[in-house]
């Protein structure tokens, strides 16, 4: 404990160099909890399912072009001898105002047992694509900041690919787990190009991915004499420039139904409710803005569905433990 308590101070210490201000360019889910592996590739394999899940979330509703993200995730442990993987894969898909954005990458984890836990080491590697609307660009003729002839504006569809790397640890045991993700890790450039012709000129422009770091904790305090188990959770992050987090509070009766609360910093207050069936899992979190949005949005509404699968580890895996996840 003293150990893993050592570990969390470090994290915390790391994370505390960027948090100088109050944004975030990655996409931060209110339900971070039910898709773990999206922020941390150690987190791939951590129980002993197959694990599905499918997330989307309409933020802003009221506001033209508000942001909409939608979320793919799976993976699976596997045992190789008396080693025990995680393997896993993720989609995300964006769109904010004229620009749409697609991430995929592949996730592996090596896990080893750790005094009374499991610690995890993982990597990702994926494929990251931006694309800009400028055909769909307006801009009036009461303008007072832009011309309609601004070079700086594309008035052209551009398209531009990158690499994205990335790679985390957690540790976690039946009571609690603590991880510690840096994505983007090279910074990939995304240049968005479109080639001229007789008529028209080549047009360039490039836009950078921010290195981020994300540090996340979170833990199952069983009440006793009840079926009733408190689950606090908390999602940091900052690309060094910008901070943003998201912190939650969910009681869960019975392994089945689960009510909660969350704040996401600066942004919004969160409403949870969720449900647990024959391994189906589903999720509903609504937010209200705290910041002026709320003057022109009634709030975000947010969906996460999922299904598990139990594999047969057993007389294989030497480091079988149990996630602390009950979703």
């Amino acid at each position: 404990m003293i150990l893993a308590r050592r570990l969390l101070n470090m994290m915390i210490m790391l994370l505390a160099v960027a948090i100088p201000a109050v944004a975030q360019s990655d996409m931060i889910l209110s339900q971070h909890w039910a898709v773990p592996t999206l922020y941390n590739p150690s987190r791939v394999g951590e129980t002993d399912f197959l694990r599905i899940r499918g997330a989307a979330r309409l933020q802003w509703i009221g506001v033209d072009n508000a942001p909409k993200s939608f979320v793919a995730a799976a993976d699976i442990p596997w045992v190789f001898g008396s080693h025990r993987v995680g393997a896993g894969v993720n989609v995300l898909q964006e769109s904010i105002g004229l620009f749409r954005t697609l991430l995929v990458n592949a996730q592996a984890a090596y896990q080893l047992k750790f005094l009374k836990g499991t610690l995890s080491l993982g990597l990702q590697a994926g494929y990251y694509n931006s694309r800009f609307r400028g055909s769909d660009v307006y801009i009036p003729d009461d303008d007072d900041y832009h011309q309609p002839d601004d070079p700086s504006i594309p008035k052209q569809d551009l398209s531009g690919n990158a690499v994205d790397l990335g790679l985390g640890i957690s540790y976690s045991t039946n009571i609690f787990h603590v991880g510690i993700a840096a994505q983007h890790l090279s910074s990939p450039k995304i240049r968005l190009e479109r080639q001229g012709s007789e008529s028209s000129e080549s047009q360039r422009f490039e836009t950078e991915l921010p290195r981020t770091l994300y540090l996340s904790s979170g833990g199952n305090i069983a009440l006793k004499n009840t079926l009733f188990v408190l689950q606090p959770d908390i999602l940091l992050a900052s690309d060094f420039s910008d901070f943003s987090a998201a912190l939650s509070l969910r009681t869960t009766y019975n392994n089945f139904l689960s009510f909660g609360v969350g704040y996401r910093w600066n942004d919004a207050v969160s409403l949870m409710v969720g449900a647990n069936f024959r391994n189906f899992f589903l999720g509903y979190a609504f937010d209200y803005p705290t910041s002026d949005i709320s003057k022109v949005s009634s709030g975000s509404h947010e969906i996460v569905a999922g299904y598990s699968l139990k594999l047969d580890l057993a007389g294989k895996n030497k480091h079988k433990h149990r996630s602390i996840r009950i979703m």
